[in-house]
């Protein structure tokens, strides 16, 4: 496939626009990657995503798809082949049940503990570890994710929660929070550690310094305002 028949806008930091590459990289489909300044949004980003004019972004033959769980899904249905949801009905349901759920009661938690001080910090802290006991059980000890059941492929849940690999840490290290205690979470635990060691996923991660940086800085501007208790 030639890269320019599939084009990605994202941004260096955004783990919403890096589980895109990775389902891409699983499928290998050639793309064109064009990093995106969120802070001063490109004229073509606002012509492309004129709705929510956030990354990412997904062109492919001309035609554009926006927000990351419908592409986790455009890629999985346009190539076919190594399927990231499963082929039970059920099963793709509940794929995509804790896939939200993670989205909205642990990444929003951890996102709003980074951006918060005092009393509401504890609480989105202890709503965000109430969040992963539930992952713990029922995402990270099942079939569904890579080394369960002898999987050793990467799919769409891991994909879709990838981000608790190597963004949850910044986050905890930033906000002077613990979140992911191994004793607590030893199937989470378990599970990032096959998931950072995947050769796809390995090489394809922002640098962690940089990152840390970036978070201070975000975390510092947004829990002055009124505005800390917002996605990234």
């Amino acid at each position: 496939m030639e890269s320019k028949e599939v084009k990605l806008l994202g941004f260096w930091v955004s783990p919403f626009s890096r589980r895109v590459e990775w389902a891409l990289k699983v499928k290998g489909v050639e793309y064109e990657y064009i990093e995106e300044d969120i802070f001063n949004k490109s004229n073509l980003l606002l012509e492309l995503n004129p709705v929510h004019k956030k990354v990412p972004v997904l062109v492919h033959d001309g035609k554009v798809i926006a927000e990351s769980f419908i592409l986790l899904e455009y890629v999985d249905e346009t190539w076919k082949h190594h399927p990231l949801l499963p082929q039970d009905p059920h099963q793709r349901a509940l794929a995509r049940f804790w896939a939200k759920f993670c989205e909205e009661k642990v990444f929003e938690t951890a996102w709003n503990a980074l951006c918060s001080k005092g009393e509401e910090k504890q609480k989105a802290l202890e709503q965000c570890k109430e969040a992963m006991e539930k992952m713990e059980e029922e995402v990270f000890k099942g079939k569904q994710i890579l080394g369960g059941d002898g999987r050793s492929n990467l799919g769409y849940l891991d994909i879709a929660v990838g981000w608790i690999s190597h963004w949850l840490p910044v986050f905890e290290e930033v906000g002077s929070m613990e979140i992911l205690d191994p004793l607590q979470f030893p199937a989470t635990a378990a599970w990032i550690d096959r998931f950072l060691n995947h050769p796809l996923i390995k090489d394809n991660l922002p640098p962690r310094e940089k990152m840390l940086v970036y978070f201070h800085q975000r975390s510092e501007e947004l829990s002055s305002t009124a505005h800390g208790r917002i996605k990234v």
